[in-house]
C-alpha cells in the first residue's frame, strides 16, 4: 500500500502560515454578495418539478400527464419512457470487486422504481410555483412490490431489491494480513486466545444518516452558448464534466461546469445526481436554460445517506491485554443504487480498523447489499468514522473485561513515537505522530483523573445522575491519494491535484487551484500559503476555482486533501514561478543568476545589498522591453502534485457525560480534543474545522438517525423530525493540538477537516456506556436518545431494549462465524 522515495523535509511555520486570518471570503458570504446556483437567474430560463414514488419498490403502471401538460405555463412533462437512453445513465466510479453487482442506474426509470423518493416524472414550467403545482396534477399508478429494507434479512435475499439481479449481495471486499504478507493469521491468534487469553465479541450498528448541509441542491444548464454550461451547488464540478461526457455522448470540450459559492457539502454534494442528469437533458432537449432546486424535504429523502453498517468485531488479546489479533465482518447498505463511490466507502475504513494499534494479525471482510432506500455514499469522514467508532469501542470493552482504565490499554497498544515510521498490518506507512504526547496533553487539559475521582464518588452515593468517561485515540488516512494507490483498489480516478499562480502586471497574484470551496476557507489558506511562498502581501493574492473553465484541471474537494494535495501543487507551482522570475533578476541586477538569492519577495545578490522585488519583476515581464534573450515574457506556472503517500493526522478526544437514570437525559459535560494535524496554516480556521467535525460526530451519538417504516418510506424527512443540533444542545469545547510535521509534503500539513467527526462518535457513546456500566449495559445503539437510554438502564426489569438487538438473532445466521458460547479464564462480561 505504501509508495516509497524521496521525502522533502517538512517545513515550519513561518510568517503567513500559522497566523490567525480571519477568511477573506466571509465577508461576501455572510452578508449576501455571493451567488448560490439558486441566485441564478437566465434569460428565457424555465424551472423544473419532480415528481417522486411515493412507494420504496414499486412497478410504474401507467403515467397520465394531461391534466398536468393542461396546467397554466407548463412547457412539458416527461417520463422515464420519454427521455428513454438520452437521460443517460449515473456512474459507479468505484467498482471494488470485478464481480461487483450494480443495477443500471437510470436517472428516472420507467418502468420499476427502487425506494422512496425516486423521480418517476418531471414538468418544466415557467416559474417554479408553476412546476410544483402542476407536478402534484400528475397522476401515476403503482404496483406496490416487497420492498427489501432490513441489511441483515437483505444480505440473505430473503426480499429482493432489484428482482431481475437475483440477489441483493453486490460485492465482497476482503482483507487479510497473513494472505497480503503484512501479519498473521487472525483465526490462530483468536484460537489461541481462546485458550490462553481474552477474547471479546461485539456487534455494534451504525445507523444511517443524512448530510443535511445548508443550502440544498440546485442545478442551472444552459444549453444556448457554443458550450453547455451547468452551474451546480456541488462538490465536484471537474468530476461532474467528466461524468456528463462520458455517458451522455457531449464532448467534454463542450462542457462547463461553474460550482458558485456552495453552502456545505460533507460529501452529500460529492455526486453525480438525477438531478443533474435530468436538468442537463431537458435543457437541451427544450433548447433554453433550465433550473432545478430541491426543497428541504426532498433532500433529505432523495440526496444521498452516509454510514448504515453492522458490525461484527473479534479482538483478541493476552491476558495483560496485549492484543494479538482484530477480525472485522462488515455489512454495509449501498441503498437502491452503487453511487459514485459508494461502493468504495467501507473499503476506506478497511485500513483504518487497525488504527494507532500494534495488532499482529488482522482480517477484514466487507459485504455490501443493496436495498430499497436511498442509496448511500461518502459522509463526513467516509468509512473511517465507521472503523474508528468499532475500534475504540472494542479497546474500551476489552479495558472493561481486564478491569483496567481505557486509557493503560490504549498506551499498551499505540505505536510508541520512536517507532515511526510504521508499517502497519493494514499495509499502510505511517510517516509521523506523538499519540503519547497528544495523551498527556488532553488529560491534563480535561482534568481526567479530577473526573474518575467524582465519578467513584457518585457511583458510591448512587447517584441517580451518573458520571461516565469516554476515550477515543484515533488516526486517519486523508489526502486520498497516491494515485498508484487509489488504481491498485480499482478506484476510478486518481489521487492528483492541479494549481496555476499568475503574476499580474501590477505585483498581485492570481491562483486557480483544481480544489473548490464549501465553506472549508479555502480563499484565506491558500492565499497565506502563496503569500508567503511568493512573499507577496495577503491582500494582493486572489483564488480562482469551481469553475472548469478557469481551474481547467482538477479532482476537487473531500477527504480533507484540499490542502494536502491542493496545497502542496500551489507550493510547487509558486516555486516554479520563483525560478521563472531569477534570470529576470539576473538580468535586470547584472550578476549571474548562480548568484541570485530569494527571500520574502526580493531576489538579491548573494553577499550583497542588490535587490530587486517580484512584483517589479513582474511589471518587467508585463513589458518585455528588456528580458534576457531567448526568455517568454510570463512567469506564469502551473503544477499538478501526486502525493507519495496518505496522511495521518491523529489524536486523543476524551469526553464527559451525565447521564439521568430515571428519564435516560445525557447532558455533556466536558469535551477536550488534542488533534494532531501537522503543521497549521491557520489556527482561526482549524478551530472551525474542528468545531463543526465534533458536532457532527457528536449528532452521530446521540440525535441523528434516518428512520423508515415499515414499508420503506423516510419518516425523518424534515428537520422536526431528522433532530441535527444547535449551540443549544452542545457545550463549548476545548480543543487543542500537538504537532508532529508530516514528512511527505514540504508543508508539514496533515489534514484536518474530517478529524472531529471521526474521533467524536466513539468518546461520546464510550461515555454514556461508561456511566451505565453499574446497571449492566456494555452498549446502547446510536443514537442516545433518552428513551434508548432508559431502557438499557431498565432492561433487567423487563423494559424491551429499543432497535434490534445487536448480539442476538439473525445476526448470528447472517454473518457465518463461528459459536461464541465458549469462554475462556478471564472473559465474563465480554461475551456477545
Amino acid at each position: 500500500m505504501t509508495v516509497t522515495e524521496d521525502r522533502p523535509a517538512a517545513a515550519g511555520p513561518a510568517g503567513e502560515i500559522g497566523r490567525d486570518r480571519r477568511r477573506k471570503e466571509d465577508q461576501r458570504l455572510i452578508t449576501g454578495r455571493t451567488r448560490w446556483t439558486d441566485n441564478i437567474t437566465l434569460p428565457g430560463m424555465l424551472h423544473m418539478a419532480m415528481v417522486r414514488s411515493p412507494f420504496a419498490h414499486a412497478k410504474i403502471v401507467s403515467i397520465d400527464k394531461s391534466e398536468a401538460e393542461a396546467a397554466p405555463n407548463v412547457v412539458g412533462v416527461f417520463t422515464g419512457a420519454d427521455l428513454g437512453e438520452s437521460q443517460g445513465v449515473l456512474i459507479n466510479a468505484w467498482p471494488i470487486t470485478p464481480e461487483q453487482v450494480a443495477p443500471v442506474h437510470l436517472p428516472m426509470p420507467a418502468d420499476r422504481v427502487s425506494f422512496a423518493g425516486e423521480i418517476v416524472a418531471v414538468v418544466v414550467a415557467r416559474t417554479a410555483a408553476e412546476a410544483r403545482d402542476a407536478a402534484e396534477l400528475v397522476d401515476v399508478d403503482y404496483e406496490e412490490l416487497p420492498a427489501a429494507l432490513d441489511l441483515k434479512e437483505n444480505a440473505e435475499d430473503k426480499v429482493l431489491a432489484h428482482p431481475d439481479l437475483g440477489t441483493n449481495k453486490s460485492a465482497l471486499w476482503v482483507f487479510d494480513s497473513a494472505e497480503a504478507g503484512t501479519g498473521g493469521d487472525v483465526e490462530e491468534a483468536i484460537t489461541k486466545a481462546r485458550a490462553d487469553g481474552v477474547v471479546v465479541e461485539r456487534e455494534f450498528r451504525q445507523q444511517r444518516l443524512i448530510p443535511a448541509f445548508m443550502e440544498p441542491r440546485s442545478v442551472v444548464v444552459d444549453p444556448t452558448g457554443e458550450q453547455n454550461t451547468m452551474w451546480s451547488a456541488t462538490q465536484v464540478p471537474h468530476i461532474l464534466r467528466f461524468a456528463l461526457a462520458a455517458t451522455t455522448g457531449v464532448p467534454e470540450s463542450k462542457i462547463r461546469v461553474i460550482a458558485p459559492d456552495v453552502g456545505g457539502g460533507f460529501g452529500g454534494k460529492l455526486q453525480v445526481t438525477p438531478e443533474e442528469w435530468l436538468t442537463w437533458c431537458l435543457a437541451r432537449r427544450i433548447g433554453k436554460p433550465v433550473k432545478y432546486t430541491e426543497t428541504r424535504s426532498e433532500s433529505l429523502m432523495a440526496a444521498h445517506h452516509g454510514r448504515d453498517q453492522w458490525q461484527k468485531l473479534t479482538l483478541a488479546a493476552e491476558k495483560d491485554g496485549t492484543v494479538t489479533g482484530l477480525k472485522v465482518e462488515l455489512l454495509a447498505d449501498l441503498g437502491s443504487h452503487v453511487a459514485v463511490v459508494g461502493g468504495g466507502v467501507p473499503v476506506l475504513g478497511a485500513f483504518m480498523f487497525n488504527a494507532i494499534y500494534k495488532f499482529p494479525a488482522y482480517h477484514f471482510a466487507c459485504q455490501t447489499v443493496l436495498s430499497n432506500k436511498a442509496w448511500t455514499d461518502a459522509y463526513r469522514g467516509a468509512g473511517r468514522p465507521e472503523a474508528t467508532f468499532g475500534i475504540e469501542r472494542m479497546m474500551t470493552e476489552l479495558a472493561d473485561v481486564l478491569g483496567v482504565d481505557p486509557l493503560e490499554v490504549r498506551e499498551k497498544n499505540w505505536i510508541k513515537h520512536d517507532e515511526f515510521p510504521f508499517t502497519t498490518v493494514a499495509g499502510l506507512e505511517y510517516d509521523s505522530g506523538n499519540y503519547e504526547a497528544a495523551t498527556e496533553k488532553a488529560k491534563a487539559s480535561f482534568g481526567y483523573d479530577e473526573l474518575r475521582a467524582e465519578q467513584q464518588r457518585r457511583r458510591d452515593a448512587g447517584d441517580p445522575v451518573q458520571l461516565g468517561i469516554g476515550v477515543s485515540t484515533f488516526t486517519e488516512m486523508c489526502g486520498l491519494a497516491p494515485s498508484r494507490v487509489l488504481g491498485s483498489l480499482d478506484y476510478g480516478a486518481g489521487g492528483w491535484e492541479h494549481a496555476s499562480v499568475r503574476m499580474l502586471a501590477t505585483g498581485t497574484v492570481e491562483i486557480v487551484t483544481g480544489a473548490s470551496a464549501h465553506g472549508q476557507g479555502h480563499e484565506t489558506a491558500f492565499s497565506q500559503i502563496v503569500a508567503d511562498r511568493l512573499g507577496v502581501p495577503f491582500e494582493n493574492v486572489e483564488v480562482l476555482h469551481g469553475d472548469t473553465q478557469i481551474a481547467h484541471k482538477g479532482l476537487d474537494t473531500y477527504g480533507s486533501r484540499s490542502l494536502v494535495v491542493g496545497g502542496e501543487a500551489l507550493v510547487k507551482a509558486a516555486d516554479k514561478v520563483i525560478e521563472k522570475a531569477k534570470p529576470v533578476a539576473a538580468h535586470m541586477l547584472e550578476a549571474s543568476v548562480d548568484d541570485i538569492e530569494f527571500s520574502a519577495g526580493t531576489f538579491t545578490v548573494r553577499g550583497t545589498d542588490q535587490g530587486v522585488g517580484i512584483g517589479d519583476i513582474a511589471g518587467a515581464v508585463f513589458a518585455a522591453h528588456d528580458l534576457p534573450d531567448g526568455m517568454e515574457p510570463s512567469l506564469d506556472s502551473e503544477a499538478t502534485y501526486d502525493p507519495i503517500n496518505f496522511n495521518y493526522p491523529h489524536g486523543t478526544h476524551l469526553c464527559a457525560v451525565e447521564v439521568d437514570t430515571e428519564t435516560g437525559q445525557v447532558q455533556m459535560r466536558k469535551y477536550t480534543c488534542v488533534d494532531d494535524i501537522g503543521n497549521v496554516i491557520n489556527p482561526l480556521i482549524v478551530a472551525g474545522q474542528v468545531h463543526g467535525g465534533l458536532v457532527q460526530g457528536i449528532a452521530q451519538a446521540l440525535f441523528e438517525e434516518a428512520v423508515h417504516d415499515e414499508s420503506g418510506t423516510l419518516v425523518s424527512a424534515s428537520f422536526v423530525d431528522y433532530l441535527v443540533p444547535t449551540a443549544a444542545d452542545l457545550i463549548s469545547f476545548d480543543v487543542e493540538h500537538n504537532t508532529t510535521p508530516s514528512l511527505t509534503n514540504t508543508l508539514g500539513t496533515k489534514g484536518v477537516g474530517e478529524a472531529g467527526t471521526i474521533a467524536s462518535t466513539p468518546a461520546v457513546v464510550n461515555a454514556v456506556v461508561d456511566a451505565l456500566r453499574p446497571f449492566g449495559v456494555d452498549d446502547v445503539v446510536m443514537p442516545c436518545t433518552p428513551e434508548r437510554v432508559w431502557k438499557a438502564v431498565h432492561a433487567k426489569d423487563g423494559a424491551a431494549a429499543d432497535g434490534a438487538d445487536p448480539t442476538t438473532g439473525a445476526a448470528a445466521a447472517h454473518f457465518d462465524t463461528q459459536d461464541t458460547a465458549d469462554r475462556s479464564a478471564g472473559q465474563e462480561g465480554a461475551g456477545e
